[in-house]
C-alpha cells in the first residue's frame, strides 16, 4: 500500500497516461489538463477477472472488517482532499467553493463512513414450536458501477461503497466526460483497499456496453440519462443482472400561497442551480401561484443576482460553466425555444459568443406556456422556468404530467398542509421546503421513467446483496 498523494502534481500523476491518452479539457478554459487511459475490451475482461478472483476472499470477511476499512478508505480521501477537489474542478467546471468541489469531496468520505456504520444483521422471521426461519444478505459478486460526470467522484462512491461493505467487488466505468477524476479518487481509495476491489477501466461508451452486458459481472448500478437505462436494460437482459438504474428527471416544485417569498428565493435558488443545475434531482420546473407570482419573481432573481459564475478554481465563484460543448447547445435551444414562445427573460439568456468555456448565464423564465420545451424537456443545466398557477390541483396535475419521477418539492410555512399535497406528487421522493438534499441514511431512488431501485441507507446495502432463507423444523 501507498501513502495517499498530498498535492495536486502529484495526485495528477497516478492518472495521466500523457500524450498517449486522449484528451481531457478544462471546460472552464479549454486547458488542456491530462489523458485519460485507452482501455480496451480486454483490459475489461482482465478486470473482471482480477475482481472476480478478488471477491471469493472479500466476500469472506465480515461486515465489521469490511467496515474497518471503509474508515481507512475515508481517512484516505480526507487526506487527499485538496488536491482531488482541484482535480474535480478542472476536469467537470465545478467551483472549489458552495456546494460544489469540495463539498463533494467532503461528501465521499461521509458516504463512507455512513456505509460504515449501518447494521444488516441476519434476521429471525419465524421462530416458534414448528419452524425457525433466518433472513440474511450475502455478496452478489461483482459490481459494475457505470457513473455520470455531473457528481463523477461522489455518485462513484454512492456505487462502490454499498458494494463494498457487503462484501462485493466492483469495477467502474466513469464518463468519457470526467475519467481523471474517477481515476484519482480510485487511486486514493486503492492506497488502503485490499488489492483488485476496485478497479477502474476509462473508455468510451462501448467500454460501458460490454461491462453492461459482461457475463462476469453480476449487478450493474447506473446513474445517467433515461436512453442510456433503456439500453443497459436490453444489454443486461441476456444474463439477467441485478439493476439498480438512477435516471433522469424533471423535477417540480410547488410554491404555496402562505409562503415569504424572500425567505425560500435561497432555497429554491440551490435546489435548482446547485452544481450549475447539472444534477438528476435539482428543481427544473417551479410552480408558483398568481397570488405572489410576481414577488417569488423578484425574489429570486434579487438572490440570483448576487451568485458569481467564473472558473472553479477562483476561490469567489460558486457557479461554474456547463461541462461539455454538448450539455451548453442543449440549455441553449431550450432558453431560444422558451423566448421564441413569447416567455419572458427575467434575467440570463444571453450566452456570450466566443467564450474560452462554456459558459451559460445564470437564467431565470417568467411567463412561460407549460408545454414548452423548456418546462418539458429536461434542461440540466442554469435554466429555470417559472409556471403560473391558479389552483393548487392545476399545480399538482402539471407536477405529475411527465413520465418522469425522481424528486419534487413543496413549499410551504404550514407543514401539514405541504405533507398533504406531497403524499400526492408522483415521485421517488419528495422534500418539503428544501429541493435535492440528500442524506446518505436516507433511502433514495426514481419512479416512472426515473429509473428503479434504492439507495443509501440500510435499503441501499440490501440492493447490493441477494437475500438468503434458511428455514427448517427446530430440533426437538
Amino acid at each position: 500500500m501507498t501513502t495517499s498523494p498530498t498535492t495536486y502534481a502529484e495526485l495528477l500523476s497516478l492518472v495521466d497516461a500523457g500524450q498517449q491518452g486522449r484528451d481531457i479539457h478544462d471546460p472552464a478554459t479549454g486547458e488542456r489538463i491530462g489523458g485519460a487511459p485507452r482501455h480496451t475490451a480486454d483490459d475489461l475482461d482482465a478486470a473482471v477477472a482480477r475482481a472476480r478472483e478478488a471477491q471469493r476472499g472479500w466476500g469472506r470477511t465480515s461486515h465489521r472488517e469490511r467496515s474497518e476499512v471503509l474508515l481507512r478508505a475515508a481517512d484516505a480521501v480526507e487526506a487527499a482532499a485538496e488536491p482531488l477537489a482541484e482535480l474535480l474542478s478542472r476536469e467537470q467546471g465545478k467551483p472549489l467553493n458552495g456546494p460544489n468541489a469540495r463539498f463533494e469531496v467532503g461528501a465521499v468520505a461521509m458516504w463512507l463512513r455512513a456505509n460504515a456504520g449501518f447494521e444488516l444483521e441476519t434476521t429471525t422471521l419465524v421462530d416458534d414450536d414448528a419452524t425457525h426461519a433466518t433472513l440474511q444478505y450475502r455478496p452478489i459478486g461483482v459490481v459494475g458501477a457505470i457513473g455520470p460526470w455531473n457528481w463523477p467522484m461522489m455518485i462513484t462512491i454512492w456505487q462502490i461503497a454499498p458494494a463494498l461493505r457487503m462484501g462485493n467487488t466492483a469495477v467502474v466505468k466513469p464518463s468519457e466526460y470526467t475519467p481523471l477524476s474517477v481515476l484519482a479518487l480510485a487511486a486514493v481509495l486503492n492506497t488502503v483497499l485490499p488489492e483488485d476491489l476496485v478497479q477502474v477501466v476509462s473508455g468510451e461508451r462501448e467500454i460501458g456496453a460490454a461491462l453492461s452486458e459482461h457475463p462476469g459481472v453480476d449487478k450493474i448500478m447506473f446513474t445517467g440519462s433515461t436512453a442510456t437505462g433503456r439500453k443497459i436494460i436490453e444489454s443486461s437482459a441476456g444474463t439477467i443482472k441485478r439493476l439498480t438504474l438512477e435516471l433522469g428527471g424533471n423535477d417540480a416544485g410547488i410554491v404555496l400561497d402562505d409562503v415569504n417569498p424572500q425567505e425560500i428565493a435561497e432555497g429554491l435558488f440551490w435546489g435548482a442551480f446547485i452544481n450549475t443545475g447539472q444534477t438528476c434531482a435539482a428543481l427544473k420546473r417551479l410552480y408558483v401561484p398568481d397570488a405572489i407570482y410576481d414577488q417569488v419573481c423578484d425574489a429570486l432573481v434579487e438572490f440570483a443576482q448576487t451568485m458569481p459564475m467564473g472558473v472553479g478554481l477562483e476561490e469567489e465563484n460558486v457557479l461554474g460553466p456547463l461541462q461539455n460543448r454538448a450539455q451548453y447547445e442543449i440549455v441553449d435551444r431550450l432558453v431560444e425555444a422558451a423566448k421564441a414562445d413569447g416567455a419572458r427573460v427575467l434575467m440570463g439568456g444571453d450566452p456570450e459568443a466566443d467564450q474560452a468555456g462554456f459558459f451559460y448565464p445564470t437564467t431565470l423564465v417568467a411567463d412561460i406556456d407549460p408545454s414548452n420545451p423548456l418546462v418539458v424537456e429536461e434542461q440540466f443545466g442554469p435554466a429555470l422556468p417559472i409556471i403560473r398557477y391558479g389552483t393548487v390541483e392545476e399545480a399538482i396535475e402539471a407536477a405529475n404530467s411527465l413520465d418522469v419521477g425522481l424528486g419534487a418539492s413543496v413549499w410551504s410555512s404550514d407543514t401539514t398542509r405541504a405533507h398533504e399535497i406531497a403524499e400526492r406528487i408522483e415521485a421517488g421522493t419528495v422534500w418539503i421546503n428544501g429541493h435535492g438534499g440528500v442524506d446518505p441514511r436516507i433511502p433514495f431512488g426514481g419512479i416512472k421513467q426515473s429509473g428503479y431501485g434504492l439507495e443509501f441507507g440500510v435499503e441501499g446495502l440490501k440492493a447490493l446483496g441477494v437475500p438468503q432463507i434458511i428455514s427448517g423444523g427446530k430440533a426437538s
